[in-house]
């Protein structure tokens, strides 16, 4: 009997979720390896009032990984549920609040998330990229109408995410961060490591931009396989093509070997054009359906993604 692959996902938000659903699917030795550099929201108003690694992006994964039985269904619900009130508790995710609780209980960042993970009876284990958490400052241009060439930076992932300019690159503040050790082990043992879909300049190439997360991505032994985006994401990478999204992946991480870059059959305009950009990487391009055609959103179809996922990783 053949063992399943040990696949480490890296991103955060929903896209490193919608991978995850599929992903659970595929193996049953899974690790997420999750951005925390969120400044917005739930996570941030907890970020800035405990000092905590923001939540939430973590809380997402970990619901991405609850079973589809009852049990989890119900706890992925109660993870994601959102109070709505006129007080302090407005907008505050129940998962949240659960995993800083089991952070301040325990006082480490990673047993209070096995934790959660046990009692969910998630299929896979989610780790913080980091021990600590970061800041995304990004360089950007034409934010101020009347000066269009004028490059400006900009501080926080919200801030970078909606920014009415084009982000020309990011950094991580703290620059040199500590990479969370248990991620560094689950890398280096990996069979693939599955980078993307998400938010690509706050969510994508922040792990890439941890040194030592870096350099074991690039030591590692697993194949390294890069999921597209369905499109541009508004404020974030308007105008971009499928190739953009792979230049500027490199540009930020530029001895990262790329073996599959994975894209959607329907958000590919010039095929050619991008399997020659994948190929200068160093990648094999697979063009699949792996969108969800039942919503207006940009958003990856799980079952989907888990077929082709399974037949790349054969």
């Amino acid at each position: 009997m053949t063992r399943s692959p040990r696949v480490v996902a890296l991103g955060g938000g929903h896209g490193l979720a919608a991978s995850l659903s599929a992903l659970r699917h595929v193996t049953d030795q899974l690790t997420a390896v999750v951005t925390v550099a969120d400044n917005g929201g739930s996570s941030g108003r907890l970020r800035r009032e405990l000092g905590v690694l923001p939540p939430g992006d973590l809380r997402m994964a970990l619901a991405a990984l609850c079973r589809d039985d009852e049990w989890g269904r119900t706890w992925a619900q109660v993870l994601q549920h959102r109070f709505t009130s006129d007080g302090e508790l407005h907008d505050h995710a129940v998962g949240n609040l659960l995993i800083v609780a089991l952070w301040e209980l325990l006082g480490e960042a990673v047993d209070g998330l096995d934790w959660v993970a046990r009692l969910l009876g998630a299929e896979g284990r989610v780790l913080p990229m980091s021990a600590v958490p970061l800041d995304i400052t990004a360089r950007v241009l034409g934010v101020d109408p009347a000066h269009p060439e004028a490059i400006t930076e900009i501080r926080g992932q919200a801030e970078v995410a909606t920014t009415t300019g084009r982000v020309v690159d990011v950094a991580l503040d703290p620059a040199d961060p500590p990479a969370c050790p248990e991620a560094l082990v689950a890398i280096a043992e990996a069979d693939w490591v599955v980078v993307g879909p998400g938010s690509w300049f706050t969510s994508v190439i922040p792990n890439l931009l941890v040194p030592a997360l870096a350099r074991c991505l690039e030591q590692t032994s697993a194949r390294r396989l890069v999921t597209l985006n369905l499109g541009e994401q508004k404020g974030e990478t308007d105008g971009f093509s499928p190739e953009t999204h792979l230049e500027v992946l490199a540009a930020h991480a530029p001895d990262l070997r790329i073996d599959v870059v994975l894209a959607d059959v329907g958000h590919v305009p010039d095929p050619a054009s991008l399997r020659r950009t994948a190929e200068s990487l160093g990648a094999e391009l697979v063009i699949a359906d792996i969108a969800d055609t039942s919503t207006k959103q940009f958003h990856h179809h799980p079952g989907k993604l888990a077929k082709v996922y399974g037949e790349i990783f054969e």
